[in-house]
């Protein structure tokens, strides 16, 4: 079979490149296709050096012209990386400034407006999903008075070594499935109620943050608690904060608290991009009946939601009985590979990595605020 080259840039033309936002012919990323009988060979070129964009691009080319143009058709594609023109001249903008941790390029905060929507649950499946990507991630449980992500990646009976770094005595952060891991869980034991006064669990927070020998990372993932109080305060007096990914179930009383938490994140004084929303339980499918759906708490809440306050819809995860188990056993269900499961939170995940790149191409850099205690916890009551 001849393949024709018109067939295959209009197959192209439905593939969009991560932080391109036009389709891969209208953006230039095509530079040339060349056709010999069936064999192809597609010439991208790229912006981005990212390594997950550029093989992504590669296999939505080939994926695009086998089912659109010829299944048997042989492809090569070449991607090239070529930096826009106007970055030799302006600062990169997804350097942080305020008071980074060194080293560490993209703190993303995951917050829900109240408890049991699987916040926990999000943040160690996106934190794993990430690492098979090929980022390095590091996770930080900011939620002082339950801490879970010592049981999630199964560490919860290690404790953090010490280490110097710069002349300095640092915590080492554990580390399992790719991620580094640090958790006030270390800390006390499984009985111990962690009964601290706000003053004191800041400190605490900024001990796990500053004192830690956390390395060269592309994303730390904050794990923060419930609601909108004080710890969510700190984090964000202690760091600048490159963007928020909101949890929450379909459920109505979720999602006006939903709502709250994305308001704390957008108030002027706070000012931290809100990535988007994730839904969680979004429907239940029991194994017997694998076509069926059963919306138990409300039928694509979060994603009305996002629409109606104009932040992005990042994907939604069913109620799954393996998301569940595999948290338990501390093996988090996003490793398990060619499930239903995987498949959500990868796309959840790749989402998460569009809107950093496009919130770090088009905002300028998050500082962290300047705001007391008491204002800041005024602004939120009044806020709601």
């Amino acid at each position: 079979m001849k393949l024709d080259k018109s067939e295959i840039l209009k197959a192209l033309e439905t593939i969009t490149v991560a932080g391109e936002g036009k389709n891969m012919v209208e953006s230039g990323a095509v530079k040339n296709v060349i056709t010999f009988g069936d064999e192809v060979i597609v010439d991208l070129v790229l912006s981005t050096p990212a390594l997950h964009i550029r093989k992504r691009a590669e296999v939505d080319v080939m994926k695009a012209i086998h089912e659109k143009v010829y299944e048997k058709a042989k492809i090569t594609v070449n991607v090239k990386v070529e930096a826009p023109e106007t970055q030799k001249t302006q600062p990169q903008k997804n350097v942080i400034k305020g008071k980074p941790i060194p080293g560490i390029t993209n703190i993303i905060a995951v917050a829900s407006g109240k408890g049991g929507v699987g916040k926990s649950t999000v943040t160690s499946n996106l934190a794993v999903t990430l690492a098979k990507m090929g980022f390095k991630v590091g996770l930080l449980d900011a939620d002082i008075y339950g801490p879970s992500a010592p049981i999630m990646f199964d560490v919860e009976k290690e404790r953090p070594l010490s280490v110097k770094e710069g002349g300095k005595s640092k915590m080492k952060p554990i580390e399992n499935y790719g991620v580094k891991i640090l958790s006030i869980g270390f800390f006390t034991q499984p009985n111990q109620a962690v009964v601290w006064r706000g003053p004191m669990a800041a400190k605490a927070l900024n001990q796990m943050i500053f004192d830690a020998a956390w390395g060269e990372l592309d994303f730390m993932l904050i794990d923060l608690p419930p609601g909108t109080g004080d710890i969510h305060l700190s984090i964000m007096q202690s760091l600048p904060i490159t963007g928020a990914v909101v949890v929450s179930t379909p459920q109505n009383v979720a999602l006006a608290d939903a709502r709250k938490g994305v308001a704390m994140f957008q108030q002027d004084s706070i000012n931290v991009p809100v990535l988007g929303i994730v839904e969680n339980m979004a429907y239940f499918t029991p194994e017997e009946l694998p076509n069926n759906k059963y919306y138990i708490f409300g039928k694509e809440g979060a994603k009305y939601l996002s629409e109606d306050i104009n932040v992005p819809f990042l994907g939604e995860i069913p109620l799954v009985q393996s998301i569940r188990e595999a948290g338990d056993v501390g093996r988090p269900a996003a490793l398990q590979t060619a499930t239903l499961v995987e498949q959500a939170f990868e796309e959840i995940t790749k989402n998460v990595v569009q809107e950093v790149v496009h919130r770090n191409e088009h905002l300028p850099p998050t500082e962290a605020i300047k705001i007391t205690t008491m204002a800041g916890c005024a602004a939120v009551k009044n806020k709601k």
